[in-house]
């Protein structure tokens, strides 16, 4: 097998043109003939795994679509985009997805945003856009104009949409829910009896068509505001990946007390993100002690977010090159006190409750993913490490401050939901350890770069490592400070298919424990239907109220 880089750069080779676009970062031009046997080497002979697809409309520029299929390679610490050049007459080129089943979800996206055709795609059904959406509309084209096509759709009537399979029936609700209520994001769940025999998923009814508007609308610096507003509770993770896709693409380098800023922010943020993820859990299993005492604990992280930020959520601290404002020794103080206060606590509240039988006999083999299934659907984070599988950004392709630190990365083989709690424990701890490292060393130094110029069409990689998993940015820049392509793809794009594994053969009742424990985008996934299939039985419950045995 190849290992040295010098070996996998000169099999890229063979395939097409190589061109090195930052450390560590290469992209191989290739012909579409080429390109499901080229990533089957990097995702299955070389040990690597995918990360994402990413469509692009390249027509002005080139002439061509443009498909980019990421891997990262942890052992080499390398990243490969694989580019395929896709003719706009005939819009096909072969699907990975056959041979890597977790491209899935990627390349339906990339046909219904751009009208590429993957050959071969096992379903190649529309993954976005509602089912009542016109044909031959592909949002992210470049000669696409949203204000018409909003005006469009605003003029065709909508109602209830039913998609008929076979003897399936399966409704896709259409329109806006009240803002007080979850995010509406749907599994069904096929029971016989009380066990899941089969489940069904359906998202995107609140795609916000985030990459449109930075595209038309925003200038580089000010996507990293909205790239914050992703999601509601790790959100800086994706202002930082945007800003290194950026800077990697304009080779800025940025100054050392800004990467160790902005280490300190990402780790405050994965601290109050796993308290959040156990407080929820507690709650699902009906253990509402624990639900609260972890959130007591998780104040003091987001008193100190404030306090160094001014916010507790939406720091707004970053900027193409640096970050906005500095940490002084008072808070630095302040910072290592409450860390010290907060190791404590947990210690002694955290390994009382994973010790508890109500805890255990709920958690225990139950939700399993084997490695295999895990490195099939590409899993990130601590779902993949709880699967035996040791990927980690921070530590395989570091960014930011991570290359100045000392941590571990713990990885369980279990599988189950527990192994996932004690993912979450362990790296609770390691960012304490790694805050307090990263406070007692903070260099002095410049915040942000100097002469920050980003040059036209050029292609920038940022990853990190967010609470989730791994967090990934693509950036093609533009004209006139502009982005051309921007591409995020968040932690539970590629977790949430693997949670279809995980239910089917276990018992409903655990079914809000097992979707929880990937700790999902989309405010807890608040509404299942059940379909019983002997008496076919349709009934819409919360999660809540199976958590309850109702």
């Amino acid at each position: 097998m190849l290992t040295s880089i010098t070996e996998i750069l000169n099999l890229l080779k063979k395939y097409g043109k190589v061109e090195k676009i930052h450390k560590d970062t290469y992209v191989v031009e290739i012909s579409p003939g080429k390109v499901r046997e080229l990533c089957e080497i990097l995702h299955w002979k070389l040990n690597g795994h995918f990360s994402v697809t990413v469509g692009s409309d390249e027509r002005p520029v080139n002439g061509y679509f443009g498909v980019y299929h990421v891997f990262l390679l942890d052992k080499q610490k390398l990243s490969v985009i694989v580019h395929v050049k896709v003719n706009p007459v005939t819009l096909k080129i072969p699907s990975i997805t056959p041979i890597i089943p977790g491209a899935n979800w990627h390349e339906r996206e990339a046909h219904d945003f751009f009208g590429i055709f993957f050959e071969e795609h096992p379903n190649l059904e529309r993954l976005i856009l509602p089912y009542d959406w016109p044909e031959g509309i592909h949002p992210l084209r470049k000669d696409v104009n949203v204000r018409e096509l909003r005006y469009k759709l605003l003029k065709k009537e909508t109602g209830l949409v039913v998609e008929k399979k076979a003897e399936e029936e399966y409704i896709v609700p259409i329109g806006p829910y009240h803002p007080a209520l979850h995010e509406p994001e749907y599994f069904e769940l096929y029971v016989e009896g009380e066990k899941i025999v089969d489940a069904r998923y359906k998202g995107f009814h609140v795609h916000r068509g985030i990459e449109k508007v930075a595209e038309e609308r925003l200038t580089i610096n000010q996507v990293p505001f909205i790239a914050e507003r992703i999601c509601g509770i790790c959100g800086y993770t994706h202002n930082v990946a945007y800003c290194q896709a950026v800077e990697n693409a304009a080779r800025i380098d940025v100054p050392l007390r800004a990467k160790y800023i902005r280490s300190i922010l990402l780790e405050i943020e994965r601290v109050h993100s796993h308290l959040l993820w156990f407080g929820v859990l507690f709650h699902l299993l009906g253990f509402d002690t624990g639900f609260m005492m972890t959130w007591l604990v998780r104040e003091k992280i987001m008193d100190l977010a404030e306090i160094l930020t001014g916010n507790r959520k939406n720091y707004g601290m970053n900027l193409v090159g640096g970050v906005r404002r500095d940490i002084n020794e008072e808070k630095i103080k302040l910072s290592l006190e409450t860390l010290d206060y907060v190791e404590y606590k947990l210690r002694k509240i955290l390994d009382k409750m994973l010790k508890l039988k109500e805890i255990t006999s709920r958690t225990k083999e139950i939700g399993l993913l084997s490695r295999e299934e895990a490195r099939k659907l590409s899993v990130v984070g601590p779902v993949a490490r709880a699967s035996g599988i040791s990927t980690d950004v921070r530590r395989y392709h570091p960014y930011a401050a991570y290359s100045e630190l000392e941590f571990k990365v713990p990885v369980y083989d279990a599988g189950d939901v527990y192994s996932r709690a004690l993912v979450r424990y362990d790296e609770i701890f390691e960012s304490i350890s790694m805050l307090k490292q990263l406070l007692k060393n903070i260099p002095k130094g410049d915040l942000t770069a100097e002469n920050v110029k980003v040059p036209e069409y050029r292609k920038g990689l940022g990853l990190t490592e967010a609470p989730r998993g791994e967090n990934v940015h693509l950036v093609i820049t533009g004209r006139e400070n502009k982005v051309y392509r921007w591409r995020p793809r968040a932690p539970s794009y590629n977790n949430v298919p693997s949670t279809l594994v995980m239910l089917k053969g276990e018992k409903l009742a655990d079914a809000p424990a097992i979707i929880a424990s990937i700790d999902p985008c989309f405010s807890c996934t608040d509404h299942v239907v059940v379909i019983d299939v002997r008496t076919n039985v349709k009934q819409v419950l919360r999660l809540k109220e199976i958590a309850r045995g109702k």
